[in-house]
């Protein structure tokens, strides 16, 4: 006897497996990219501090960016 969870799981996961694996892909690397649109368009005042000081690494857009950019080319290519 199998339980009714079991029966559930098997369900879903075979709703899953109809899913194409480009279309999966596809999702994957969108959500970096939005997130990387998305940081790209924060105003400069929501990324630096309140009393900047001028020194390098103040304006957390650009990590990010990078952060964002790296993750999006390392995930296309494998």
């Amino acid at each position: 006897m199998t339980m009714f969870l079991h029966a559930i799981g098997d369900y879903v996961r075979e709703l899953m497996l109809l899913v194409p694996l480009p279309l999966v892909r596809a999702v994957f690397l969108a959500v970096p990219v939005v997130l990387l649109i998305w940081v790209l368009r924060l105003p400069r005042a929501e990324t630096t501090p309140e009393s900047p000081t001028g020194r390098f690494g103040e304006n957390l857009k650009l990590g990010a960016a990078v952060a964002l950019l790296l993750q999006v080319v390392i995930y296309s290519l494998f």
